[in-house]
């Protein structure tokens, strides 16, 4: 098969543990962008946390596509035009704020240049036996500055693309079905990783961006491969006509992939891509 374009989600999956693109990766990467392939990222990250790897691949120069918040927002590199933004109405982001409260979860909203908290001082959350600054960790990957506001439902007047919280992966797990329980069928709410449990528009997701956008583009029939390991993917490698797993990724994922390639510190990216580029 031809692949046309190549769609990528970020951590776990592009991005190596030390949240880096490898040489090899990227060089292949380039490479099919000279030959015509079109590479768009998928992430759950907001654009402000995608910019610098979209550049690393020179993304600008062949008219890349940016997929953030987990399909909510999506903007054109070459020209920095926003082809789809659909976010959660107030309404809807205060009520999710006003039940997260009941949680012992780390929340988290973002607007332009700054991410909003409760406390930034309450920021650590227990993964694999090790306490990790998780409003540090989240901040820094998107670029953002910090602001704390002691209630971010009275505080939000703003529309946004998503809602993240995060918190013990163990505790999640124990909870996410009361934390989605009132918003399960109005909103969409998934694990990003099993320390994220994030909340966004009805129907969001980055298949239905892409779909949406390649109709605004004319872009008919197109060769799609994807790559992802979280269950923010599973859409994307359906929608793809090759979907393919990280071995670092959820077993869900894997289930319904057409393929499993090496795992994100192993360039498995360009493992897979050698095959058909």
């Amino acid at each position: 098969m031809n692949i046309e374009t190549i769609v990528l989600d970020l951590d776990g999956t592009l991005l190596n543990d030390e949240k880096e693109i490898s040489q090899k990766t990227r060089d292949i990467l380039i490479d099919s962008q000279k030959k015509g392939i079109r590479v768009i990222l998928a992430s759950g990250r907001p654009i402000t946390g995608m910019l610098k790897y979209s550049k690393q691949l020179e993304m600008e120069k062949y008219h890349g596509l940016l997929v953030s918040y987990n399909g909510a927002k999506v903007v054109d590199c070459q020209t920095n035009e926003v082809l789809f933004n659909q976010g959660l109405t107030v309404e809807e982001g205060k009520a999710v704020l006003h039940h997260m409260k009941q949680f012992d979860v780390k929340v988290m909203i973002d607007k332009d240049d700054y991410m909003y908290v409760n406390d930034v001082y309450d920021c650590d959350i227990n993964y694999k036996g090790e306490k990790v600054n998780i409003i540090q960790y989240e901040s820094r990957g998107g670029n953002f500055k910090l602001c704390e506001k002691t209630d971010l439902e009275e505080f939000l007047d703003f529309r946004l693309n998503k809602i993240l919280t995060a918190g013990d992966p163990e505790y999640l797990q124990e909870n996410y079905q009361q934390m989605m329980a009132p918003f399960k069928d109005t909103l969409n709410c998934m694990f990003t990783a099993d320390f994220y449990f994030e909340f966004t528009a009805k129907g969001i997701d980055k298949a239905k961006a892409l779909d949406t956008v390649f109709d605004l583009l004319g872009i008919g029939e197109h060769k799609i491969i994807a790559f992802g390991d979280a269950q923010n993917d599973m859409t994307l490698l359906q929608y793809a006509d090759v979907g393919v797993a990280m071995e670092n990724a959820m077993p869900e994922l894997k289930e319904i992939a057409d393929d499993i390639t090496l795992s994100n510190n192993d360039d498995g990216i360009a493992h897979t891509l050698e095959k058909f580029i």
